[in-house]
């Protein structure tokens, strides 16, 4: 492999990680599609790179996270069973439904999470009765934007729950990561502050991407010499989104995640149709 395409991934997965880490989203929603439409890498290199450039990025910002107090791992815990038995269920249910019904509905909640997720902008979020501080999820963080300590209550947890469930159904179905989903769930059903949605669905996408990366390791499509550059270049995007999003006022952030949620939902309803914004007709 020449020093050029070394430097190319490097740069590529230190791209990806920065914004996928800042926004709590799996980089392989971004990273597959470049490496394969512009590296011409084979889409299962890409993928087998994407897992190593997600665990790296989960890895790399978890200690900055984790001195701010904004990764909830008790309810990172709790979220990933969930998150768990709707993927075993989603590989069961492979080839039963139709991939294109499928985009077109992964399409449809995205657009509608992200239309969720500006009504929180514009409304503020609310404040209710914390029903499930019995179960010890809710939590405080630092905020440097109001000077002082924030505390949080999680709120309807079976809703969330619910919503996990879909997140890992339709990420086993379609092979995609579920943190563009994970997010706007804790957002607009936990009611989570933006922070901690992105800080706790980063340790949970880690988390199931280690256990699938074990299975394409031992089917060789995981190679060193594109891990390699993939994941020092992971962990540096992933120290600077990390930083990036302890600096970043929660509305700016916020405002970012609808974008990216709504060019998601744009590519995937297209997808529903035979067409690919990236790769023309299918």
């Amino acid at each position: 492999m020449s020093l050029g395409l070394e430097l190319w991934l490097f740069s590529v997965a230190a791209g990806t990680s920065l914004l996928g880490g800042m926004l709590g989203m799996a980089s392989g929603v971004f990273i597959v599609p470049v490496l394969t439409l512009f590296g011409h890498l084979d889409i299962r290199s890409a993928i087998g790179a994407s897992l190593v450039s997600v665990i790296a990025c989960s890895c790399a910002s978890a200690a900055p996270f984790l001195h701010q107090r904004l990764t909830n791992i008790r309810l990172a815990i709790v979220l990933e069973t969930a998150t768990t038995l709707g993927a075993l269920t989603g590989v069961l249910l492979v080839g039963a439904i139709s991939t294109a019904f499928l985009f077109g509905l992964f399409g449809l909640v995205l657009l509608l999470s992200a239309v969720q997720m500006l009504r929180a902008r514009r409304q503020g979020p609310q404040i209710v009765s914390g029903r499930w501080a019995a179960w010890q999820l809710d939590g405080s963080y630092p905020d440097p934007e109001r000077g002082g300590e924030v505390a949080y209550e999680v709120h309807r947890v079976p809703a969330g729950l619910g919503l996990m469930y879909l997140a890992g159904l339709l990420s086993a179905l379609l092979g995609i990561g579920s943190g563009v989903l994970k997010v706007p769930a804790m957002d607009t059903a936990l009611r989570l502050p933006i922070k901690v949605s992105s800080a706790t669905s980063n340790f949970m996408i880690g988390v199931t991407a280690a256990a699938s990366a074990v299975a394409y390791f031992v089917r060789g499509i995981i190679t060193a010499p594109i891990a390699a550059p993939v994941a020092l270049g992971s962990v540096l995007g992933a120290l600077l989104g990390a930083r990036i999003l302890l600096r970043v006022p929660s509305a700016r952030l916020r405002l970012m995640f609808v974008v990216v949620l709504a060019a998601l939902a744009i590519e995937m309803i297209f997808n529903a149709f035979g067409v690919s914004l990236t790769r023309g007709p299918s």
